[in-house]
């Protein structure tokens, strides 16, 4: 019986870099079709409503924009017991529930996926609300997916070329395209914050 597999992508697309994860997933169903053992899920910020979908995974591969201290747009690739103390590049509110954690927790219950695999980018920006991916970071989207790709065929799962399930993603409305190219630009709407109100440290 083949593995079942969960390929997720984490983040927030309204935090500018923080939505990488979930544009390769996006990317990723956009080009390439897998076997029906294989998920892709936008996972947002869904924190722990992930956890049903973890338990029925053998192998995770997730995306994400990860804060390692290294130059933006860097990938680092991080597997199994490693990869929970790098999940997450930021938490957006103390209501949010860190991916870390649903993993801690997913582990707790006994139902952590036996091969973990996180791709995470190094944002260059996460202040701007509305904005979308930096240059630097967008680019790194097909590196990223080339990896998961390899990693997985070593895992004996492979893809074929076409469109894949997107069920389990954002709604045509959010998908990349659709959201930068009707998004204001920054003259248009201020998304760092209005000066009136928050004005310059001293």
């Amino acid at each position: 019986m083949p593995a079942n597999v969960l390929i997720l992508g984490i983040g927030n697309v309204l935090w500018a870099d923080e939505g990488f994860g979930v544009r390769c997933v996006e990317r990723l169903a956009g080009a390439h079709a897998f076997d029906d053992n294989v998920r892709l899920l936008d996972g947002g910020t869904q924190g722990l409503y992930l956890l049903p979908f973890l338990e029925e995974a053998d192998i995770l591969v997730v995306f994400d924009a990860v804060d390692y201290g290294l130059a933006p747009g860097t990938l680092k690739i991080v597997e199994n017991d490693a990869v929970p103390q790098f999940l997450g590049a930021k938490k957006m509110s103390l209501h949010q529930t860190g991916f870390q954690d649903v993993i801690a927790t997913a582990r707790l219950m006994g139902y952590c996926p036996e091969t973990l695999l996180l791709i995470g980018c190094q944002p260059q920006e996460l202040e701007d609300y509305g904005g979308g991916l930096r240059d630097v970071v967008a680019a790194q989207i097909d590196p990223a997916i080339r990896v998961a790709l390899g990693k997985l065929a070593d895992l004996g799962v492979h893809a074929r070329r076409g469109q894949g399930d997107q069920s389990l993603l954002a709604d045509a409305a959010i998908l990349r395209d659709a959201y930068e190219s009707g998004r204001p630009d920054a003259d248009a709407a201020c998304r760092t914050g209005d000066a009136r109100f928050f004005p310059a440290a001293d």
